[in-house]
Order: structure tokens, then C-alpha cells, then sequence
């Protein structure tokens, strides 16, 4: 992942981050984003995988 890739993750995760509410319901989707846009940045997939992310669901 490139340093601008990398930036443009950051920038989206706090952006939505800013848009939480404290609502649990409410932010459930933006919290699902949050955390889809987290493992891609770290290069997270599901345990026993070998499908990224797409496979788990979330």
C-alpha cells in the first residue's frame, strides 16, 4: 500500500469517526466502515481465510 493509499484510509477513518453520534444503533454502520477500512489498513483478514475480507461478512 502506497503512502497516499495509506493517508487517504486514515483520512476517511477519521472523518467518519467524526460523524458518530454515541447512538449505538444509529452509528452501527458507520462503526462496520470504520472497522472495514481499519483491517484494510493494517492488512487484516479473517482467521483461516484465504479470501480477503470479502468472506468474513462484515
Amino acid at each position: 500500500m502506497t503512502t497516499e493509499q495509506t493517508a487517504s484510509l486514515e483520512k476517511r477513518i477519521e472523518d467518519l469517526k467524526s460523524s458518530l453520534t454515541g447512538d449505538m444503533f444509529q452509528d452501527m454502520d458507520t462503526r462496520d466502515q470504520i472497522h472495514n477500512l481499519e483491517m484494510q489498513l493494517k492488512g487484516v483478514k479473517p482467521m483461516d481465510s484465504h479470501i480477503d475480507c470479502v468472506g468474513c461478512g462484515s
